[in-house]
Formats: C-alpha cells, structure tokens, sequence
C-alpha cells in the first residue's frame, strides 16, 4: 500500500522539475510583464488552475525557475577545502563564470529584474550573502572579519555583478581574461584594507 503515494509524489516532483524547466524557458524568451499564468498554462499543456495548484502567482513561479539557477550555482561554486584559500577563491570564480557562461539569460533575467518582485530582490540578496560569506570565511579563517574587509568584499561582488552583466551583453572579452580582472581586483580589495590573501593559506 505504500508504493501508491510514494508514486503519485514522484510523479508530482517530476511535473514540478518540468515546470521549472519551461518557466526557465519562457522567461528567456519573454520579458516578465509578457506573461501570463494562462499563456504559462498553455504552454505547458497543462489547466490554469493545476499551475495555480504547484505555484500561486506568476511572480511566484518566476521566483522558483530563478532559484533553482540560484541553487545550482551555488552548489557548483562550493569551495575545495583541499586548496590553499587563495586558489579555492580562483577556482570557485572560474566555476562562477563557466555557470554564467552557460546561463547566460538567466544570470542576465537575474540580475536586471531584480526589483521585478520583492522576492527576486530577497533572492538576489540571498546568493551575494552566502558568497560574501564563503570568501570572508576563506580570508578570516580564525574568527569574524574585520568590519572594513566586510564591506570592500561587499563591494566588489557589486562589481562582480556589473562586470560579468557587461560580459553577458557585449561577448567580446574571454572568461580568462574576465576571470583575470576579477581576480586581481578582489586581491587589491583586500590588499586595500591591509589584508594579504596569499598570507592565509
């Protein structure tokens, strides 16, 4: 008697993922105020109210295609706690940039609709928090950072954001070279703040 429900949620997970799928889809292809939970409905094949059943509102179900992009960059950009921290900072920066340069209209739809919907912003918000977290972990190993290194690291994923967005846009500078600038501008970041980051390894 347990295989009957065990069956219908994994038959819910995978019409969930399917949804995902198409949101991530369709709002590549159409800006947000183009869509509707109708034509959402219609393209997936499915009733208004079933969508309506797995998400309540467009903006809900824009959210979530985001999330999970939100989701997978943050697995793959995990640090290797094998490497000196220096070098797991490069290599989760040329993981971050690989992501983008596969996703490139979801980073782009990301970023620029950020105050589309306050939970967008929250979201946003979210993934530079837990970034900002991860690199002050790797430079302040022994204890909190200081105050000062908290907001130039702050800054600099401002600047991370611009960058990769005028990367996303123009296409005419390589990952390496990108990867390189923002490289060296977090090293002179902390080297502003008198920091050495090749010291903490």
């Amino acid at each position: 008697m347990s295989e009957g429900p065990a069956y219908q949620r994994l038959a819910v997970d995978e019409r969930r993922r399917r949804l995902l799928e198409l949101g991530a889809d369709l709002f590549t292809r159409h800006g947000y105020d183009e869509l509707s939970m109708a034509k959402i409905a219609k393209e997936a094949g499915i009733s208004k109210a079933l969508l309506y059943h797995y998400f309540p509102s467009k903006e809900a179900y824009f959210v979530a295609t985001l999330e999970e992009k939100a989701n997978e960059l943050q697995r793959r950009t995990v640090p290797n706690p094998e490497l000196p921290p220096f070098e797991q900072l490069a290599a989760s920066l040329d993981e971050y940039l690989k992501w983008i340069e596969e996703n490139k209209s979801s980073y782009d739809k990301m970023i620029r609709n950020a105050g589309a919907a306050p939970e967008v912003r929250a979201l946003l918000d979210r993934v530079r928090t837990e970034t900002a977290h991860r690199i002050l972990q790797g430079l302040s190993p022994e204890g909190p950072p200081k105050p000062l290194l908290r907001t130039a690291i702050r800054g600099w994923l401002g600047f991370l954001d611009g960058a990769c967005l005028d990367w996303v846009n123009h296409g005419d500078v390589d990952r390496e070279t990108l990867h390189g600038l923002l490289l060296s501008t977090l090293i002179a970041s902390v080297l502003a703040v008198g920091e050495d980051p090749a010291a903490k390894g």
